[in-house]
């Protein structure tokens, strides 16, 4: 098995991924829009800018830049995403509802790296072909998740 946290950073993406995962998770199930939601909202986005930033320097796996430094960028990319309507309000009336979706794949995405992650690394021997279809599995089920919630953003979001 991989030698994952042995390192000051290695420790310090585990630690910013595990406040992630708790908050994202926080926020995606309980009421959104209240005070509670926009510092918990905050305190994910920034966990989440920590630990997709330290993913970018933990090289244990392959030794070279591989597809989870992809993977972080794209968690970068989908968070600013999430983040940015909150911004640009003015300019777009349906701007909730591009927040909600951009963070709740955010989120999503979230897990599925964890996923990955035990898939890679409780194995004796990893099987990178288990890792591409339990992140598949990770995300076609949030999917779902997200379309069947969204019924219930549009009702609650008045434009």
């Amino acid at each position: 098995m991989h030698d994952y946290v042995n390192t000051p950073l290695g420790w310090f993406h585990f630690i910013t991924a595990l406040i992630s995962m708790l908050s994202g998770t926080y926020v995606l199930f309980k009421p959104k829009g209240t005070q509670l939601h926009k510092q918990i909202g905050y305190l994910y986005v920034l966990s989440m800018i920590l630990a997709c930033g330290s993913a970018l320097g933990v090289y244990n796996i392959t030794g070279n830049f591989g597809v989870f430094h992809t993977l972080a960028i794209v968690g970068l990319l989908t968070l600013f995403l999430g983040i940015s309507p909150l911004f640009l309000k003015t300019i777009n009336s349906k701007y909730k509802i591009f927040h909600v979706w951009f963070m709740y794949y955010s989120v999503l995405g979230l897990y599925a790296g964890f996923i990955s992650e035990l898939t890679l690394r409780i194995p004796e021997k990893p099987s990178y072909s288990m890792v591409g279809i339990t992140s598949v599995a990770v995300f076609i089920f949030g999917s779902f998740f997200i379309f069947f919630k969204e019924k219930t953003w549009k009702s609650n979001f008045k434009y």
